[in-house]
């Protein structure tokens, strides 16, 4: 069967419960597209063949006994090597935790497999989720997809090579600050930093406990939402996961937008390239034309939330980290030590008075979006640079255009929008209120189905 690798979670999921498709011989095609690109990619730190392959096997068993366990049973994806895996290695791309082999599956891991999901191995990352792309690490920088001499996006970087690739059909990535929705926007993927509180982040390696979420990131919107279906839920061992409803995520897939009411933040798009800004409007227009009534909204300024969360992530890293920063800096490599680094320099009330400086801006942007379902903006501000150009702090340039969604933890994700003159993806941002998730995939899923743009895929 061609094109194989190529296919959506969801057309994986249809052949393989008709029998038509052997959760062995999906395996089998991935493992062996991972062999034929991951050498110029490097998506995968470890590759857990064997193990993949046991499981496919068994898979194909438990189906053909009619014990078919979702739509997951069988998908080949993988896990952004931050997620804890019991028993296979679990770095966090780091030197520190070279040899760290968890004794447990993280919260999201376990429910993936419960659901018959099949890892095939653990994928790069920036350093602890931050520093990167960093050369000086034991196993290479992912490099994109759409073209290898230019970044990925991150830090959930191998998880966006590995999708777009189709080395797998899914992935779990992070997002502190846009750590999802960068590497879905530069590698043309739907990526979903669900709210604050739905998914579990016990057992996910922390960078930041007020801002950190963990989240899905697939080729369409119905994928996020097949995903969503089993990671969304309580956790009592998380302390941060909220016990009530969950959005009806598969009901969102062929929703009618009409009637929904969207805001479009153009003064955040200031210094965006202008491709990007002609397609948001594009896209807001296709929406519009299925009824939506798509306006313009004036969002809180978007440097505060940047100013909040930088502070809060590198004071929070700061403390995970700083017992091994003041012994043994060396281990760490050097964009991440140097970065995480500038939190040694925050004094506790600079803390104390961003987090409620926080509160602050979280009914500031409640009050701007209560009359509207949903806002687009930019989730970048044009193509992603060269693999040569890292600067230490990154953040000292614009705002990042994903960084108020963590602040206020709502429901966002990276949609693609299209394609620059060069070829490379773009992507808009696509947030709505709190555990309103349904809302954002339904909207992505009826720009994708009328947009039709969810066929190219990068030629390797």
């Amino acid at each position: 069967m061609t094109g194989l690798t190529e296919m959506s979670v969801a057309a994986q999921s249809r052949l393989l419960r008709a029998g038509e498709l052997s959760p062995v011989d999906l395996v089998e095609a991935h493992l062996a597209r991972i062999e034929a690109v991951d050498d110029r990619l490097h998506a995968f730190i470890l590759v857990t063949a064997e193990e993949a392959r046991a499981a496919a096997r068994a898979a194909e068993a438990e189906i053909r006994a009619g014990d078919w366990r979702g739509p997951l049973h069988g998908i080949a994806i993988g896990l952004k090597d931050i997620y804890s895996t019991k028993g296979i290695p679990t770095t966090a791309h780091s030197r520190l935790l070279r040899d760290n082999v968890p004794a447990e599956d993280a919260a999201t891991v376990a429910r993936l497999t419960a659901a018959g999901a099949i890892s095939l191995g653990k994928l790069s990352t920036h350093e602890f989720a931050f520093g990167g792309p960093s050369p000086d690490l034991f196993s290479p920088p992912a490099r994109n997809p759409w073209n290898p001499a230019l970044q990925p996006g991150g830090s959930s970087s191998g998880s966006g090579v590995a999708v777009a690739a189709g080395m797998c059909a899914a992935a779990m990535g992070s997002d502190t600050g846009g750590s999802i929705r960068s590497p879905s926007g530069f590698c043309g993927l739907v990526g979903l930093k669900p709210t604050y509180g739905l998914v579990s982040r016990r057992g996910v390696l922390p960078l930041s406990w007020t801002l950190d979420h963990a989240g899905p990131m697939t080729w369409t919107a119905e994928d996020c939402a097949i995903l969503m279906e089993v990671l969304a839920g309580h956790d009592p061992a998380d302390p941060a996961s909220v016990d009530g409803p969950v959005p009806d995520f598969m009901g969102a897939i062929g929703r009618p937008v009409a009637g929904l009411r969207i805001g479009i933040a153009r003064s955040w798009h200031d210094g965006a390239d202008p491709e990007l800004v002609a397609a948001i409007e594009r896209a807001a227009q296709v929406l519009a034309d299925q009824g939506a009534v798509v306006e313009d909204v004036t969002l809180p300024d978007i440097m505060d939330f940047h100013a909040v969360g930088r502070i809060v992530i590198l004071t929070e890293g700061f403390a995970i980290h700083q017992r091994h920063l003041r012994r043994q800096p060396e281990i760490y490599g050097a964009l991440f030590r140097d970065r995480i680094r500038l939190g040694a320099f925050v004094s506790a009330d600079e803390y104390v008075r961003t987090i409620r400086f926080r509160r602050t801006l979280v009914e500031r942007m409640t009050a701007a979006m209560a009359p509207y379902d949903a806002v687009l903006t930019a989730s970048h501000y044009g193509p992603p640079e060269p693999m040569d150009v890292a600067p230490v702090f990154p953040f000292f340039g614009k705002p990042y255009l994903t960084m108020p969604f963590n602040v206020t933890g709502q429901p966002a994700a990276a949609v693609p929008c299209g394609f620059y003159s060069s070829g490379m993806p773009m992507s808009m941002q696509v947030a709505a209120k709190p555990f309103a998730d349904d809302v954002v995939l339904a909207i992505a899923h009826a720009y994708e189905v009328a947009a039709g743009d969810r066929v190219t895929r990068p030629q390797l």
